[in-house]
C-alpha cells in the first residue's frame, strides 16, 4: 500500500523538464546533481521520487529556498548589463592568414563546382537522371566481397583510401598504422605510430603532396629520399591525445600536441595545409601541418567531439559530438552556421557529399541521416541498422553527385543507399564482428574498404558481367 501511495503521489507531481532546473533543485536539496551513468530522464525520475517522499516541513523549506534563489537571480539580471549575443575572441595572425588563404582557395573551388553542377542540370533531363540512378542501383546490387586480409592482431578502427585509390591506410587498437595496395590488399608499409596502450582512433590521407600531385610513391619508401621523408601523407590520431603526421617512408614528420583528452577522428583540409582533429575535451582543432601550430581551438559541443569532416570546397566543416548534435562550421570565419538536430544519441560519424550541400551523419541511435544544407533540414532518415552506426561515407567521385552512401554499424553489416531518396540498394554481410570503419574509393569504381572488430580489412567491388 505504501508503494502504491508513493506511485500515486509521484504521478501527481509536476517536475521541471529543464535539466538545469532539475540539477538546481537537487543541489538545493543537498542531493548529488548526477550519479554515475545517469541520464536526464533518470535524473528527473530521481527528483520526482525525492519530492514524493518529502514531508510538509521539508517541502516548505524547499519552496522558500527556491523563492530566494529566484529573487537573487532576478536582482542580478536587472543590475547586470545585458550580454551581447555575438562576441569575438582575438586570434593570432597565423589564423588570419590561414582563413584568408582558405577563403581564396575555396571560392575558386566553389565556383568550379557550381558551374559544373549547372552544366549537368542543363544537359541532363529528369528521365536521364532517373536512368542514372537506376543504373547505379543495378551496379550496386552486384557488389560482393573481393578480398579479405587479417590486417592486425587488434580491431581495425579506421581505414582510408589514398587520393588516387591505389592504397589504403588502416589504423588499429594496437597503435599501428598500415598501408595496403589496392585492390591487391598487400601490405606495403607498417608504422608503429602509437604505443600499445594508446589505440589509434582515426587515420586520414593527405589530398596531395607538395607539388599538387596525387601521392603514389608509398611502395617506393625504401629509396631513402630525404625530400620524401619531410612530406606528410598520412595523419593518425590516438587516445594519447596527440595526432601525428607520417611520410611515405614511415618517418614521423610532425607531432601535434595540445588536446587534453583522447582524440576521435582526424581529417585533412582539402587544401592540404591543415589538419582537423576531434577530441573528447569537447573541442575540435585546426592545425598548420607545416609548423605544427594550433590555429584554432573550436568550442561548441557540450560533450566530447568524435567525428569531423571537411567540405570538398574547403569552406565548411562538420563535427559530430557525443551530445547528439552535429554542427556545421564556416572555416573562413569560425562561426557555427547550422546545427544538425535530430539524433537522440551520440553522433559518431559525419561526411560531406561531393555535391557540397549534403551532409550524412551516423549515430548511436542506430540511424543515419542525410541533411540538405540548402533547405537546412533533414533530407532522409535511414533506419536500416539494428545497432549503432559508426561510419557514413558518400561515393567521392564527382560523377556520382552524392547519389550513393555507405553506412556501417555494430550489427556486422555494411549497407549501401542510392538515389535521390537514398533507398536501400544492397546489404553486405561478411564481417564476423562489428564493422568499425569504412571508406569509398575516390576513382568512381564503387570499390569499398571496411575494417572491423574481427581484425580484418575487406574490399568490396562490383562483379563484371553480372
Amino acid at each position: 500500500m505504501k508503494e502504491l501511495e508513493l506511485r500515486r503521489r509521484m504521478k501527481g507531481l509536476v517536475v521541471p523538464t529543464d535539466d538545469g532546473k532539475v540539477r538546481s533543485t537537487l543541489r538545493t536539496l543537498g542531493e548529488p546533481i548526477t550519479l554515475f551513468g545517469e541520464r536526464e530522464m533518470e535524473r528527473r525520475d530521481r527528483l520526482r521520487k525525492l519530492l514524493a517522499t518529502m514531508n510538509e516541513q521539508q517541502a516548505t523549506a524547499l519552496a522558500t529556498a527556491q523563492m530566494e534563489q529566484e529573487a537573487a537571480a532576478a536582482a542580478a539580471a536587472t543590475s547586470a548589463p545585458a550580454p551581447d549575443q555575438l562576441f569575438y575572441t582575438e586570434g593570432s595572425q597565423e589564423l588570419a592568414d590561414a582563413r584568408l588563404s582558405i577563403a581564396k582557395w575555396s571560392l575558386k573551388k566553389a565556383a568550379f563546382r557550381v558551374a559544373h553542377s549547372k552544366q549537368l542540370q542543363q544537359h541532363t533531363s529528369v528521365e536521364e537522371r532517373i536512368q542514372k540512378d537506376e543504373a547505379m542501383a543495378s551496379k550496386i546490387k552486384t557488389i560482393t566481397q573481393s578480398s579479405s586480409e587479417i590486417a592486425d592482431d587488434r580491431p581495425i578502427i579506421a581505414c582510408h583510401f589514398s587520393p588516387d585509390g591505389k592504397h589504403i591506410a588502416t589504423g588499429s587498437w594496437s597503435g599501428c598504422v598500415k598501408v595496403w595496395s589496392s585492390p591487391e590488399c598487400r601490405n606495403v608499409l607498417t608504422i608503429k605510430a602509437h604505443t600499445d596502450y594508446h589505440r589509434v582512433t582515426g587515420v586520414a590521407w593527405h589530398p596531395f603532396n607538395a607539388n599538387g600531385a596525387s601521392i603514389s610513391r608509398v611502395e617506393d619508401n625504401n629509396t631513402g629520399d630525404d625530400n620524401e621523408s619531410s612530406v606528410p601523407i598520412i595523419a593518425s590520431g590516438a587516445t594519447d591525445t596527440t595526432a601525428k603526421l607520417w611520410s611515405s617512408n614511415g618517418k614521423l614528420v610532425q607531432a601535434l600536441t595540445g588536446h587534453t583528452d583522447r582524440l576521435g577522428r582526424v581529417a585533412f583540409h582539402p587544401m592540404g595545409r591543415h589538419l582537423g582533429t576531434a577530441s573528447f575535451d569537447q573541442t575540435w582543432r585546426l592545425w598548420d601541418i607545416e609548423t605544427g601550430a594550433c590555429l584554432i581551438e573550436q568550442e561548441g559541443h557540450s560533450r566530447g567531439v568524435y567525428a569531423i569532416a571537411f567540405q570538398c570546397d574547403g569552406s565548411l566543416a562538420v563535427s559530430g559530438g557525443l551530445d547528439g548534435w552535429g554542427r556545421v562550421w564556416d572555416v573562413r570565419t569560425g562561426k557555427s552556421i547550422f546545427t544538425l538536430e535530430g539524433h537522440i544519441k551520440s553522433v559518431l560519424a559525419v561526411d560531406f557529399s561531393p555535391n557540397g550541400y549534403m551532409v550524412a551523419t551516423g549515430s548511436e541511435d542506430n540511424t543515419a541521416r542525410v541533411w540538405d544544407l540548402r533547405k537546412k533540414g533533414t533530407l532522409a532518415v535511414l533506419p536500416g541498422h539494428t545497432s549503432l552506426v559508426c561510419c557514413v561515407k558518400f561515393d567521392r567521385s564527382s560523377e556520382s553527385e552524392g547519389r550513393m552512401l555507405m553506412t556501417a554499424g555494430y550489427d556486422n553489416l555494411v549497407k549501401l543507399w542510392c538515389g535521390r531518396n537514398f533507398r536501400l540498394a544492397k546489404s553486405l554481410a561478411g564481417h564476423e564482428g562489428k564493422v568499425m570503419s569504412g571508406d569509398t574509393c575516390p576513382d568512381g569504381s564503387l570499390l569499398l574498404a571496411t575494417g572491423g572488430y574481427d581484425r580484418t580489412l575487406k574490399l568490396w567491388e562490383p562483379q563484371l558481367g553480372v
